[in-house]
């Protein structure tokens, strides 16, 4: 077995490594989200002939005379009938540079909790401006919520250039508003680009008609932005989903812990914890794909030898470094994401990473509103789409992180035991 010691790779390695970005676009109705999804299929030459030919055949249908890009990405019968996005449609496609896993999430009031769910994974959210409208109420919605959520990069889009005879002062204006408010959210890399979704201006190719724009486009700017962070410069997590504990054969006293390095770095010979006992050993091995390495690092899944043969079963945190304290007291920024209301008093299930518990609701002392970021007063429920702070119990610890320093460990679901469905969406100690 090779035990050789691997360097642990830095931002731009671990980018290059998986050369995969996950984000989304948002924006208010009509400003053209589906159309700039669209554009980028189409001009990096991701959509296949007879995914062409059928969006070509629909827009004929709708009596228009070329193909509209939209509907490479509204695929469902209402979104085509009514001409709007209702649900998140997820597209994968790739160029030499990168691969991408995009979320076209809707742009009205009552598909928030669309976006929240987009979002969630994103690494860069694009939010769409119409350049006649401005920054409207949707806008500062949609930055809102993926200010909440942590987005580590935010890309504003000011559309519908050429309805606006490309001018620079219209532009010069929108991001100017748009950016002195994402600020004021604590968010701070934001890149604004002028383009046309429908003309293809500076989506892929740059614009003849916007000269005194000297930025990347759309495409170079998503091949080119940086992907994850640093592993070695966050804490190790480690959720344990599976006990590896062979009954039979040569290999009847291994006993590994199996599952997905949450964050940071494990090497063979750290000091661990097991959370939420508080139980402590060594790490006497590291397996990947059946073969022992010195070293492992976020996301990769791998399997983890202890040194002593302690009790850890599917839920436990495996943690090196500074640790949370294991708690049954969870206060956390939540998005309510169903129709049936999440009342005081209700009991749920809470799943933190592998590990689900019993809990219960004690309290839910405010509502935020997302277009003013004030506290109002909760009537001691959350309806869909609310986003809100909640107090809960929970039946046994966990070791939840701040979801502001770590987003794997500190967020987590609220699910209906009675039939299994998810309610709501988590971030421990979030908060405006």
């Amino acid at each position: 077995m090779s035990t050789e010691l691997h360097p642990v790779p830095t931002a731009s390695e671990s980018g290059r490594a998986t050369a995969l970005l996950r984000f989304a676009t948002a924006g208010s109705v009509d400003d053209g989200k589906s159309t700039l999804v669209g554009r980028l299929l189409h001009d990096s030459k991701s959509v296949l002939a007879d995914q062409l030919e059928a969006v070509a055949h629909a827009s004929r249908n709708r009596g228009q005379d070329v193909p509209d890009l939209a509907l490479l990405t509204d695929g469902l019968r209402a979104e085509r009938e009514q001409g709007i996005t209702i649900d998140v449609a997820y597209r994968y496609f790739a160029t030499p540079r990168r691969r991408f896993i995009l979320a076209d999430t809707p742009g009205h009031v009552q598909y928030t909790r669309n976006m929240v769910t987009g979002a969630s994974t994103a690494e860069l959210a694009v939010v769409l401006v119409d350049a006649r409208n401005g920054v409207v109420e949707q806008t500062r919605r949609h930055a809102a919520v993926a200010a909440l959520l942590r987005v580590p990069h935010l890309v504003l889009a000011v559309n519908k250039m050429d309805l606006v005879d490309y001018a620079e002062p219209v532009f010069a204006a929108i991001a100017a508003e748009f950016t002195a408010y994402a600020a004021s959210l604590g968010v701070h890399d934001i890149v604004a680009i002028p383009i046309s979704a429908l003309a293809g201006d500076n989506v892929v190719e740059p614009s003849a008609h916007m000269d005194w724009y000297g930025g990347p486009t759309m495409l170079e700017h998503l091949e080119t932005v940086p992907v994850g962070g640093d592993p070695s410069t966050e804490p190790a997590r480690f959720p344990v989903q599976y006990v590896i504990r062979p009954q039979s054969g040569e290999h009847r006293d291994y006993r590994g812990y199996a599952g997905q390095l949450a964050s940071g770095v494990l090497r063979t010979g750290d000091p661990v914890t097991v959370l939420p006992s508080g139980l402590t050993s060594t790490v006497a091995g590291i397996d990947v794909l059946g073969r022992e390495t010195a070293i492992a690092w976020a996301p990769q899944s791998v399997t983890v030898r202890l040194s002593d043969d302690i009790d850890v079963s599917r839920g436990d945190l495996i943690a090196a470094g500074p640790a949370a304290e294991p708690t049954q007291d969870v206060t956390a920024t939540v998005s309510h994401l169903n129709e049936r209301p999440l009342r005081v008093g209700d009991r749920v299930l809470l799943k933190h990473t592998t590990r689900t518990v019993r809990a219960i609701v004690k309290d839910i002392p405010y509502l935020i509103d997302i277009d003013t970021l004030a506290h109002v007063e909760a009537p001691g429920s959350l309806q869909v789409n609310d986003i809100g702070r909640v107090v809960l119990r929970t039946a046994e610890p966990l070791a939840l992180d701040p979801y502001a320093t770590n987003r794997r460990t500190g967020s987590f679901l609220l699910i209906d035991p009675a039939d299994g469905t998810t309610l709501t969406a988590g971030m421990a100690g979030e908060s405006f």
